[in-house]
């Protein structure tokens, strides 16, 4: 292994493993917050065109670690260490000067929420060719840099006129296609990606994780997988770290570390990761008493029945006709790739959109088109992104307590709703930018109970959380579920958490429905080739143990 100082000699701490010819060696990364060290030293090295996973719950430290690395830590947070590039070597903490040469150009951190890297009030296209323009070392011409980023989308599976749309008129994954576009866009010596699929189908990601791998090969990138994802580690990382409260508890080969750890805390992560061929009788089933494909664990009748709704968006139509029903106490689940029309026929239903032909019902009345024929406590909406709906200005504490005033609940519930979603009492005094991504969705959810309605739509909920604290929010929902009698939408491209979670399931494609039924039935052995080829590809990425 290449090192820091001039004798060349191992590094104090240096784990004897690493690869002999590293593209990227960090030494002493450590990274203090205003409470003391929040991410103990550590060292890792990756070698040209090989990644290295960085694993843990929410909180761990994980991001913490990525940002110290790209030079974005928040304000209050410093690191220490060194890193060493193959062009460059960077002793931290740097000076701005050191950053603005080296983030965005040797070094591309790719966030989880692309909104929080695509501007919203730019076209994809300009984003694209405004990193593109930065990197080059002479001005280039107009057609030149629209080839450039024509090429750029074309590498991420998306047609040449994304580039003129902007990230709202996109579906989650094709945003973060764009973002990964932009991130790649100048050939960085080390891509860190956070949670780069988290917004993706599981056949969207194996297309896009097979693209970066084949980047990265291709030039010699190195890459830091930060992934609550076991299956995507598994299949697309050379050596992995665990990470428990800011240290490192185990590293080593993958496949070695996920077939046969010898932590405890890793054994759990195992254990607590979902997998459609393994876990058939899901949290949710074993809650309630409801065998794979039976009825719905309580309630009698249907509360929600959408019939033919179509959707257009000027001369697009995204739903043609499309059915669905939730029953009283039922849990239903919505799947298909991105871009299917989920998260329309969603909103829908909540009335955040309004159809342009059919009819939504809720126990039995009709609906008009939009908000304001729905309660608070008919339904509620947890939203795939948490940025986009907590304010960022205000504490958890005060956001909750509003929503227990639209209730006509006291403040004094304040306490209970934050136990109710596990999460500490002193979380009330935060803002969503002091917690981690799968807290902040929890504080998203809570929000969402706070008015206890009788539908729960979930639109990616669990989408952003590590594999523990996943199976929590579940065993949450489970418990609610049959204890207040709750219907869920659950909309997912996640088929094994579908699969633990819903009594029916409803696959989408191209805004059609093109197979229903019983999700055990339909997971089980579908019979459209497109679910087919769905359930294929997420039994290929779901971890063995």
């Amino acid at each position: 292994m290449t090192q820091l100082n001039a004798a060349n000699t191992p590094a104090a701490g240096a784990h004897p493993d690493t690869p002999a010819a590293a593209q990227v060696t960090v030494t002493g990364l450590t990274v203090d917050g205003p409470a003391g060290v929040v991410v103990k030293p550590f060292d890792f090295s990756i070698a040209p065109g090989e990644t290295l996973a960085l694993i843990g719950e929410s909180g761990s430290g994980k991001t913490l670690s990525a940002k110290a690395i790209a030079g974005l830590l928040p304000a209050g947070f410093t690191a220490r260490g060194t890193i060493e590039l193959a062009s460059a070597t960077i002793e931290l903490p740097a000076t701005d000067a050191v950053w603005r040469a080296t983030r965005g150009r040797r070094i591309s951190l790719l966030l989880q929420d692309p909104f929080t890297s695509l501007s919203p009030v730019h076209r994809c296209g300009t984003q694209i060719a405004m990193t593109i323009q930065a990197a080059s070392a002479t001005r280039l011409s107009k057609a030149e840099c629209t080839e450039l980023v024509t090429q750029r989308l074309a590498e991420v599976n998306l047609p040449a006129e994304v580039a003129r749309a902007y990230p709202h008129e996109l579906s989650g994954g094709m945003r973060q296609r764009v973002a990964i576009a932009a991130a790649l866009a100048t050939d960085p010596e080390l891509l860190i990606a956070d949670e780069p699929t988290t917004a993706l189908d599981a056949s969207n990601q194996g297309e896009i994780l097979d693209l970066l791998r084949g980047l990265q090969e291709k030039r010699g990138m190195a890459a830091l997988l930060i992934s609550h994802d076991l299956g995507m580690v598994r299949g697309r990382a050379e050596h992995v770290l665990v990470m428990r409260h800011g240290e490192i508890v185990e590293r080593g080969v993958t496949s070695s570390v996920l077939n046969a750890p010898s932590h405890p805390y890793t054994r759990a992560l195992i254990e607590a990761d979902p997998s459609l061929t393994d876990r058939s009788a899901g949290v949710v089933r074993a809650a309630s008493g409801a065998g794979a494909g039976g009825d719905a664990a309580t309630g009698v009748g249907d509360l929600v029945v959408a019939t033919d709704v179509t959707k257009s968006f000027g001369d697009k139509t995204v739903l043609h006709g499309v059915s669905v029903t939730v029953g009283r106490g039922e849990t239903v689940g919505i799947v298909g790739e991105s871009g299917s029309g989920k998260t329309t026929i969603a909103r829908c239903i909540a009335g955040l959109e309004h159809e342009s032909s059919g009819v939504i019902a809720f126990h039995g009345v009709a609906l008009a088109p939009g908000r304001a024929s729905r309660t608070p406590k008919q339904m509620q909406i947890v939203f795939q992104d948490p940025y986009s709906s907590l304010n960022p200005m205000i504490s958890v504490g005060r956001s909750l307590k509003l929503a227990l005033r639209v209730a006509g609940r006291p403040a004094s519930d304040l306490n209970g709703l934050l136990q109710l979603v596990e999460l500490p009492l002193e979380f009330a005094r935060k803002r969503p930018a002091e917690l981690s991504g799968g807290q902040r969705q929890r504080v998203a959810i809570a929000r969402a109970l706070a008015v206890q309605p009788e539908l729960l739509i979930c639109d990616e909920s669990v989408s952003a959380l590590d594999v523990s604290v996943q199976k929590q929010i579940l065993d949450l929902l489970a418990k609610l579920r049959v204890e207040l009698g709750l219907s869920i939408l659950f909309i997912s491209h996640d088929l094994a958490v579908v699969r633990q979670l819903a009594d029916r399931v409803y696959v989408l494609r191209h805004g059609d429905v093109v197979e229903s039924g019983l999700c055990h039935d339909v997971l089980t052995a579908p019979t459209h080739p497109y679910t087919q080829a769905l359930v294929a590809a997420s039994i290929h990425e779901a971890p063995t143990h």
